[in-house]
């Protein structure tokens, strides 16, 4: 075995024990979660369930949903519960091959991020949900009774979840470009009135099809990316210096 397989092998190794930890973490996670899980799935509901109306309720079409429909959201709900621990098995992995200047942004980067993807969760769940539900529950023909299925609400809730928590991540995106030289404020600045669009863009492709929900996702990106922008003017690069002649010629 040469000397380049031996390292590769010890980076293999360690990676798929780092993997392991958050594995099991998941799997704790989930065995403590799971009895619970009926219970969970109704609080993930409320915002629904409180508008419905007193002669209306949810359904479960499938034979197995009301089994494998709690047991998905408390697989999703260990995962997210388990990603601090991830990200920091990743950074582990990752930080020893980081130069010093770039451990010194790393470290509140990590931090930041997982903040703003719960946040982002946590807004999803007390803001967009109760409007997003209300408007659904309000809109509907006259004469038709309103009972969702309980995969498909899951499925709701867990797509604009995932989005509002990635779409959260847009200052660290967006701090990431200009640290690494990729674009610059100034650059940033002066596309303003696309970026505003391509929110919207973004917010009518990963949203449900209704126009408030694509518009409570776009202004929040929208205004991340200016808080990207402002924190992104707090790094400064260092100025190259000219070559000069050390002989006279």
């Amino acid at each position: 075995m040469t000397d380049q397989e031996q390292p590769l092998i010890a980076h293999l190794i360690e990676l798929r024990n780092r993997l392991l930890r958050a594995v099991i973490l998941v799997l704790v996670f989930f065995l403590s979660l799971f009895y619970f899980a009926n219970d969970l799935y109704l609080i993930l509901v409320e915002p629904l369930s409180v508008l419905m109306p007193i002669d209306g309720g949810m359904i479960a079409t499938g034979v197995a949903s009301p089994f494998l429909v709690p047991f998905k959201m408390t697989f999703v709900l260990s995962v997210l519960l388990a990603v601090p621990f991830i990200l920091h098995q990743i950074w582990a992995f990752i930080s020893p091959g980081l130069y010093q200047h770039e451990k010194k942004f790393a470290i509140p980067l990590l931090f930041s991020s997982i903040v703003l993807f719960y946040s982002g969760i946590a807004f999803a769940y007390f803001v967009v949900l109760p409007l997003v539900f209300g408007f659904f529950t309000a809109v509907g023909p006259e004469g038709i009774s309103f009972m969702p299925d309980i995969s498909n609400i899951l499925d709701f809730i867990l797509k604009i979840f995932f989005a509002f928590g990635i779409a959260f991540e847009i200052p660290i995106a967006t701090f990431l470009m200009v640290l690494s030289g990729i674009t610059t404020v100034q650059a940033l600045s002066e596309k303003r009135p696309y970026v505003f669009l391509g929110c919207f863009v973004i917010g009518m492709l990963i949203t449900p099809p209704d126009i408030i929900s694509q518009t409570v996702l776009a202004v929040p990106m929208w205004m991340l990316f200016e808080v990207g922008v402002l924190a992104s003017r707090l790094i400064k690069h260092p100025q190259e210096t000219p070559l000069t002649s050390n002989s006279s010629e």
